[in-house]
């Protein structure tokens, strides 16, 4: 019996945190005990947006170095950069002659910035490049060059997983049952991770507690974390307090009990509780910040487990693709 592939795409862009430590990366390893797992760092779609060489480098040593230090396991899994195997753009031109316009419109990703566009009252299209149009068709290509049998990915990208799926069937529809139709894996058990203002924690709103960074900076990032103006004596309601919807990530169930009755009686401050939160967060951190900062130290050991991974990953991608050249009539 074939082991089921899981593929897991990773985009170089910005330091990782805690919530995606815990939103994405830990339930992303958890696959290997059931699949045959490779995991790529997306450099070529970071391309739409960092034009910065030098950030581009470090983005993609910081996320390597982050995935290796929560645990993956180069020697259990394949763990590559996207930009290390060529094979991804004959495919994606391929699947691009597949791809009806109307498809790559409905994009979320391309509707987003026509949408802002528009709000900035500007041409819908003003500077939305083709990489950003076409991100979707890249996306496919990703999955399907390796018969990706599951695409863990959150709620925001389903939809590119469906548009894979569309040309995967588009193309054995035309050539028969070459290719390996996706599905998408959403772990609905996963819960939203609350950030420091009380959104969802994201770069984007620059709301996170940053990951394996120094113990000085994380707590600078915990004691920034938004209360209301209540005073140690009064009672809180833990149900619509950010803080303890953070502590409760990390303490144990007691120790949660006993906050909780003491924010209901009062007699508890937010600096406290904020200085305990930091305690905790920052021994769960501490194994995994002491192996990120071994290899954020030596690129080199990156850059050759990114190869090896590499080889392994175009194995795989020549064999797909020969089939598929063979199905077009391009077979060599």
């Amino acid at each position: 019996m074939i082991q089921k592939i899981a593929l897991t795409g990773i985009k170089p862009s910005g330091t990782p945190h805690i919530g995606n430590l815990m939103g994405a990366i830990k339930p992303a390893l958890e696959l290997t005990k059931q699949y045959r797992s490779l995991y790529f760092i997306a450099d070529y779609h970071a391309l739409t947006s960092v034009r910065d060489k030098a950030l581009m480098q470090s983005q993609i040593y910081e996320v390597a170095a982050t995935w290796l230090a929560a645990g993956l396991d180069p020697e259990e899994s394949i763990f590559y950069r996207q930009s290390d195997v060529p094979e991804v753009f004959e495919l994606t031109w391929i699947l691009a002659c597949m791809a009806p316009k109307g498809l790559l419109n409905r994009a979320h990703s391309y509707k987003d910035s026509v949408a802002k566009n528009l709000e900035a009252q500007r041409d819908p299209d003003f500077g939305i490049n083709m990489g950003l149009y076409n991100y979707p068709v890249l996306m496919a290509a990703d999955i399907i060059l390796y018969g990706a049998h599951l695409v863990p990915v959150g709620q925001d990208q389903k939809q590119h997983i469906e548009i894979a799926r569309d040309l995967a069937q588009a193309f054995n529809q035309q050539y028969g049952e070459i290719l390996v139709v996706p599905e998408p894996v959403i772990n609905e058990s996963v819960k939203t991770i609350p950030g420091t203002d009380g959104r969802k924690m994201s770069k984007s709103y620059n709301n996170v507690l940053p990951l394996y960074v120094p113990s000085k900076k994380l707590r600078q990032a915990v004691m920034q974390i938004v209360t209301d103006s209540k005073g140690i004596e009064e009672s809180k309601d833990p149900e619509t307090c950010n803080l303890f919807q953070i502590f409760k990530l990390f303490a144990k169930p007691e120790r949660l009990e006993e906050v909780k009755l003491a924010y209901q009686s009062g007699g508890l401050g937010y600096g406290t509780l904020k200085q305990e939160l930091f305690d905790l967060v920052d021994l769960f951190v501490s194994p995994g910040r002491a192996v990120y900062d071994q290899y954020i130290k030596d690129p080199d050991r990156i850059d050759h487990i990114l190869k090896l991974g590499a080889h392994k990953a175009r194995a795989i991608a020549h064999h797909n693709l020969a089939a598929v050249r063979q199905a077009i009539g391009m077979a060599r």
